[in-house]
């Protein structure tokens, strides 16, 4: 027997089997679907990497790639930038999203985003102690990859904390949604602490950690990309792990727990999970914004259907071209000025979720 996931009229309906053992069969036009987004996914790829305030020819492109170690400027540039740029930003783009679609599934909750936990703050606020305790006596100024590695470690630190701090929450709140309001709490908790470091800060500490929140992912290079991408492939396995407990979450916590399924145990995959992809991409890049919220929601438009064993990869490939796409504006193709990663993302992201705002609206 098998359970198949359906949108009507914009509600999720469950068809569910209480037996059941197989995954629904995968529909063939979603082979179309896949083969397209590779194809897009391919192409921006290799537009990020040809495009820049210095552009690279096709061929020289093709002759960098398959000569690393030539002595020229598009094998240097290749190599050295816009190869790991562009790698980060793929994953960056596929982590926050898949954050997303987990979040708005367990929160039931078209809005949620990756940080609606409180990660990001956590993120923040590790990186503002860090900013304003240890950068005063210059060493690590005059040191850039010490300031690096520390601004991404505490980065990570804060984000894992608030993820313990809610795991721990989780024990003892009896509802998904008593988590949403705490992780709001922390959040603004944690705003509020920034504040005041801001406030305390001196100005070259505020303008590098204003950078830090802009985003970025042209620092994120050797070392530093190993981990991000051992870290990302974790949270992503475990997400595919989840797929089934997923798509039973979307009938709501009761439900669930009636069919037998260990409420706790999900929560926990699902908030390690988002403390690997969200806390691993702001530790590196920096909170960025509006991906998680807005590529979910693509993703079911484009597929029509709820089912997370589609979702997950849509969302994946999408994120992924939606934040090349963004990477590749803000690099303002042909001229030396680059925007902010978060301000492009906000330019595209906002657009989706007005739209999923009126479409819940008309809905009601």
């Amino acid at each position: 027997m098998n359970f198949r996931l359906q949108m009507r009229k914009g509600n999720i309906i469950l068809i569910f089997p209480y037996l059941c053992s197989e995954m629904p069969t995968k529909n063939p036009s979603y082979r179309l679907y896949y083969i397209l987004l590779f194809i897009l996914l391919a192409f921006i790829f290799m537009a990020e990497l040809m495009f820049g305030s210095v552009s690279i020819t096709f061929d020289r492109l093709f002759h960098a790639l398959l000569h690393p170690q030539a002595k020229d400027f598009a094998a240097t540039i290749l190599w050295s930038l816009r190869l790991p740029k562009a790698w980060t930003a793929l994953l960056a783009g596929a982590a926050l999203s898949v954050c997303g679609l987990q979040m708005q599934t367990l929160f039931r909750n078209p809005l949620a985003d990756p940080y609606v936990l409180g990660i990001s703050s956590g993120a923040g606020l590790g990186v503002a102690f860090f900013v304003l305790a240890f950068s005063t006596g210059a060493w690590a100024i005059r040191l850039p990859w010490v300031l690096n590695i520390g601004m991404a470690g505490a980065a990570w630190m804060g984000a894992l904390a608030v993820s313990f701090l809610v795991m721990a929450a989780a024990k003892r709140l009896r509802s998904t949604m008593s988590l949403l309001i705490l992780g709001i709490m922390i959040g603004s908790a944690g705003s509020a602490l920034i504040s005041l470091f801001q406030y305390f800060s001196t100005a070259s500490e505020l303008k590098m950690f204003v950078l830090w929140t802009m985003g970025s992912f042209s620092h994120v290079t050797g070392i530093a990309l190993v981990i991000m991408t051992v870290l990302v492939v974790c949270g992503l396995a475990i997400s595919v792990y989840n797929i089934k407990a997923l798509n039973v979450l979307l009938m709501g916590e009761t439900y669930a727990k009636s069919l037998g399924v260990n409420m706790n145990a999900v929560q926990n995959r699902i908030f390690i999970s988002t403390a690997l992809l969200a806390g691993s991409v702001t530790a590196f890049c920096g909170p960025i914004g509006f991906i998680g919220i807005a590529v979910p929601h693509l993703a079911r438009m484009l597929f029509n259907n709820a089912n997370h064993k589609q979702l997950i990869p849509a969302s994946v490939l999408l994120g992924a071209c939606l934040m090349l796409l963004a990477d590749l504006i803000a690099q303002l193709p042909g001229s030396r000025q680059v925007l902010p990663i978060n301000t492009v993302t906000a330019l595209l992201g906002i657009p989706v979720i007005v739209l999923i705002i009126l479409k819940y609206r008309a809905h009601e």
